[in-house]
């Protein structure tokens, strides 16, 4: 049976970086298509928006193809990704763009404990940003804990929680850090939804975010 994971998510960032206005917007879709026992396709495109819509931020098209070393909880994928970014010159209107080539390896292991869903994702990157090369490391870890039922069941509300650090190679090691709280309901296997907060610290900065997504399988 082939399964597709859909995922559309809004962000309202409370404090953005767009140039005439702070509310922003995020639509993401994540692909989970399953070739056989052993091996899946996964595909993801990101469209974020500056302000609610038509302001481009950045645009992310990523795919890659996993091999499950046991059944529903260790996965391992090689993929790609194209990141088109569009940066505002500071003190203007104008934006330019950056385009980015990314090859990715990662590692996701998934564990259940009675309420509580664990999952850790180890991400390496190899990242060619216009003429640069760079690397980067992320880990990801997340926590859903059901809440109505003793389990993530049809009709189950459940708490959502994660964090993700980036590191990079360079001399400035620390990347940014992303960390979320929410509330989410499963309606059925083909739907479940979250609302949520989350907070992106950057190294001289930080961003704050309302996330609505929608998980959908067909």
């Amino acid at each position: 049976m082939k399964k597709l994971i859909v995922i559309l998510m809004f962000s309202v960032p409370l404090f953005g970086t767009a140039q005439e206005s702070e509310l922003g917007n995020w639509w993401m879709y994540f692909g989970n298509m399953k070739i056989d026992s052993k091996w899946n396709w996964h595909s993801e495109v990101q469209y974020r928006n500056y302000n609610f819509i038509g302001d481009l931020e950045q645009l992310l098209l990523r795919t890659g193809v996993g091999y499950n070393l046991s059944e529903n909880n260790n996965n391992i994928l090689l993929g790609y990704g194209y990141i088109l970014s569009q940066n505002y010159i500071d003190g203007t209107d104008e934006k330019y763009d950056v385009n980015e080539h990314r090859i990715y390896q990662q590692f996701i292991t998934k564990q259940q404990f009675k309420r509580v869903y664990l999952q850790h994702r180890y991400r390496f990157e190899q990242r060619f940003v216009e003429d640069d090369f760079k690397l980067r490391f992320r880990y990801f870890l997340s926590l859903n804990i059901a809440l109505s039922n003793k389990e993530i069941i049809d009709k189950t509300l459940y708490l959502s929680l994660y964090n993700e650090i980036f590191l990079n190679s360079e001399n400035t090691i620390f990347d940014r850090d992303r960390l979320y709280g929410g509330l989410g309901y499963k309606f059925s296997k083909s739907l479940r939804v979250e609302l949520g907060y989350m907070n992106q610290f950057l190294p001289d900065t930080n961003r704050d975010q309302l996330n609505m997504i929608a998980f959908i399988n067909f």
